[in-house]
Parts: structure tokens; C-alpha cells; sequence
């Protein structure tokens, strides 16, 4: 395999990122010397813009990220959005008729240029505070129309399946949901993923022959690393990913999972 056309998509929370939402130096230590050896490393993350720039600088952004859950891809180097995929027009109304029936969400609208929060709970305080991001407090029904990629509830993990149940009782179209974490659930355009952005990613200028590498721990990494050449999760990952992926390390998230999947490709291309 020759490493100038393997391209890593990474997912950042619970895979690059440890607990506590920062980069161990052996993870970032890898990272360069892949891509010194000529490989590219980038990112699969339902991050939005705003809630990557912290890291931005740290990590670099040489190649395109796939930011949003799918939803958008976005290039730092031309800053522009080289795919983009927003909900359907009547979003609004939907999350309207959601927090009607489970008022105690927290909530947040995620559009191209801002973040914003309708129901600032605890559980939604915990998601700003991890995302380190300056939010746009509003009224859900006073929220511009127009280019929402996501939106994003979060209550107490025993009440995410509650809410699942409402949602399934609603049957909702244009639409789909998906945990990414314990206590978050996302409302994303219907059949948009990592995974699609991924096949999306495969048509862009240069990319139809490389080696798409792809690792995440959480279900919605899920569609990812099933659309990846080789699928790869780290130790922390849920069950469900684990049974998807080519490749379980033995690393988590808190003890540079990326780093071994790097060692990994690098003995794999022989350099």
C-alpha cells in the first residue's frame, strides 16, 4: 500500500479527544509523522465550525473535513464548503412538535455561520461548556430559517430512549436521528451521515484513488467505518461499533487509540 494515497478521517470526541476533550501529544506526535511520510490525516466530526477552531491550529487542516455529522464538508484552506446538505424547510416545525411533547430537552440549532440554544438545560450547559462555543441564545420558533444542518437535544441518558419513542410516534420524514453521545441526540437530514459525506468525499477532485481509512467510537461513526476501506475503532468504542469495524484496537481514546491505528498504517505501507 503506498502511504502518499492512504487518507485518515478521524473522529474527534472519543476517539482523538480524551474524556476531558483534550490531544495527547503521542496522539499529535503521530499524526505528523504520518503525514510527513506523506499520508493525509483529517476529520470525521459532528462538530460545527465553531466548536473545531479550538483546535484548529494544533491539528491542522490541510485536507477537507466532513464536519456536522455529515452534513457539510468544509475546506479551511479555500474556506469554502465544498458539500453542504441542510435540513428540510420545515425543521423547525418538527422540533417545535418534539420539545411540545419533551419540554425538559435541552436543544440547540447548528446552521453554516452560528450555534444556536433554545432550551439552555444543565445537560445542554455540559454540551456548550465540552464544545468550549459563545452560543446564540433564541426562542426556537424565533431562529433564522435556512441552512440548519442539525439539530441537537440533550437530556439524561435513561430519557434519550424516552424521547426516541416519542420521535418513532411522530413518523417524521426528510428526517433521521442519531445518538453521538450518552446524552445528545441529533436530528439530521434523512439519509446524511459520515458515511455518505465519505462516498461524497470519494468524488472530490483527486481523492478516487485513495485508500479511505476511517475510525470513531460512537454509532454515529457507524455508517463511517462501514463505508471506510478499512473500519477501525478504538477500545473505548460502544459494542455496536465494535462489531462493524475491520479493526479494534487496544488503545482508548485516553491512551492514544490514533496513535496505534497510525503505527498500524505506517508498518502496513512498509515505510
Amino acid at each position: 500500500m503506498d502511504i502518499t494515497k492512504v487518507i485518515i478521517f478521524s473522529d474527534m470526541d472519543g476517539t482523538l479527544l480524551t474524556h476531558d476533550k483534550k490531544i495527547n501529544e503521542k496522539d499529535l506526535s503521530a499524526i505528523r509523522k504520518f503525514r510527513n511520510l506523506g499520508g493525509k490525516f483529517t476529520f470525521a466530526t459532528g462538530r460545527t465550525l465553531q466548536s473545531f477552531e479550538q483546535y484548529r491550529e494544533k491539528l491542522g487542516t490541510d485536507f477537507p473535513l466532513i464536519m456536522y455529522n455529515g452534513a457539510m464538508i468544509h475546506d479551511y484552506k479555500s474556506g469554502e464548503n465544498l458539500c453542504m446538505k441542510p435540513l428540510p424547510d420545515n425543521a423547525k416545525q418538527m422540533a417545535l412538535d418534539i420539545m411540545s411533547l419533551m419540554p425538559e430537552c435541552g436543544g440547540e440549532v447548528l446552521t453554516s455561520r452560528n450555534t444556536y440554544v433554545f432550551s439552555n438545560t444543565k445537560y445542554q450547559q455540559i454540551h456548550t461548556r465540552l464544545c468550549a462555543i459563545t452560543p446564540v441564545y433564541e426562542n426556537l420558533a424565533d431562529i433564522p430559517d435556512g441552512e440548519w444542518l442539525k439539530v441537537l437535544f440533550s437530556l439524561a441518558p435513561d430519557r434519550v430512549p424516552v424521547l426516541e419513542e416519542i420521535i418513532d410516534g411522530l413518523n417524521l420524514s426528510g428526517v433521521e436521528f442519531v445518538r453521538s453521545a450518552e446524552i445528545l441526540l441529533e436530528m439530521l437530514p434523512k439519509g446524511i451521515s459520515k458515511g455518505t459525506a465519505l462516498d461524497d468525499y470519494r468524488k472530490l477532485d483527486g481523492m478516487s484513488d485513495y485508500t479511505f481509512i476511517a475510525i470513531g467510537d460512537f454509532d454515529n461513526d457507524i455508517e463511517m467505518i462501514t463505508s471506510a476501506d478499512i473500519g477501525v475503532c478504538p477500545a473505548n468504542a460502544e459494542e455496536s461499533v465494535k462489531n462493524i469495524s475491520d479493526i479494534v484496537l487496544t488503545r482508548d481514546c485516553n491512551s492514544d487509540a490514533v496513535a496505534e491505528l497510525i503505527e498500524y498504517m505506517i508498518k502496513k505501507c512498509k515505510c
